[in-house]
């Protein structure tokens, strides 16, 4: 796999293919946002902005220089046709997969998830999810739509199965899908509470990690298309990732980073550094 000439990496993620673990990529979708459009523009904001941290993690004590990451830079879509851009997804993410490498993606919209873990699911037939979100993500059906940013949990549940995925963080939703999450998943509402009993229960089992950074209390990430009031703080975050390191990743995403909605720029150096820390918890 070759990076295009023209692509700027994230900071430190500019190593070759061949040498790398972990392979980063961008997804700019947004094409099923329900409420404000935005996250299409993430990956490549990410990018830039990246260059304001440290390579170096005090959380970790660990440097982006002592790991191999290769960033691939975004996928190419075209517009207005969601199927076509879900089946490029998959199909990148099964070349990284077949070369024994970890997907990293970023996005995006919550949807682009959905291909993602089904091309990882097709190598690891016991993978447990571990979510992070305001939302819970797992109506059947939004506004006549099966796939979309509010589904995207329960599509994949369609392959997983019952009792193996872990949600976190999650403050909204309608209330049959906390009613439905009772009977099927392991839901944990407001917080992280309860992610130290998961991790012993996924005990060596393969990990697919998504983070939709809305989970973030909108006081510490404004910059996303469906804030929630209430949510977890960096601090909590960083625990939770730190908690993480030591589990079989697989797979791994970020997505819901609508950088015009925070002139700040704040928005932008939250979820790079977040970014930062998961490359180097997940890097073995």
């Amino acid at each position: 796999m070759q990076r295009n000439k023209h692509v700027s990496t994230f900071l430190g993620f500019d190593n070759e293919y061949e040498e790398s673990k972990i392979v980063v990529f961008g997804a700019p979708f947004d094409g099923t946002t329900s409420f404000r459009p935005g996250t299409r523009f993430a990956p490549d904001v990410m990018r830039s902005e990246s260059y304001g941290l440290e390579t170096y993690s005090p959380y970790l004590d660990r440097d982006l220089t002592e790991i191999k990451v290769f960033d691939a830079g975004d996928l190419q879509f075209g517009f207005g046709n969601t199927e076509k851009v879900l089946k490029a997804i998959k199909e990148f993410t099964q070349d990284i997969v077949a070369d024994g490498k970890i997907p990293f993606m970023i996005g995006g919209e919550h949807l682009v998830s959905y291909p993602a873990v089904e091309a990882v699911f097709e190598k690891y037939k016991d993978l447990r999810i571990i979510h992070f979100d305001a939302h819970t993500d797992l109506r059947d059906e939004f506004k006549g739509e099966r796939l979309s940013h509010a589904t995207v949990l329960k599509r994949i549940w369609d392959f997983i199965g019952d009792g193996k995925m872990y949600h976190f963080g999650i403050r909204s939703g309608d209330g049959d899908e906390f009613r439905w999450a009772k009977e099927h998943v392991k839901l944990t509402k407001f917080n992280t509470d309860g992610l130290d009993d998961a991790i012993r229960e996924i005990g060596d089992n393969p990990v697919y990690i998504t983070i939709d950074l809305d989970v973030l209390d909108p006081s510490v990430f404004p910059g996303t298309g469906t804030p929630e009031a209430g949510g977890i703080s960096f601090h909590e975050m960083m625990d939770a990732i730190l908690k993480m390191k030591n589990l079989n990743v697989v797979g791994l995403d970020v997505v819901e980073l609508s950088p015009h909605y925070d002139p700040s720029g704040v928005s932008n150096a939250v979820a790079c550094k977040i970014v930062r820390e998961l490359a180097l918890a997940v890097y073995k």
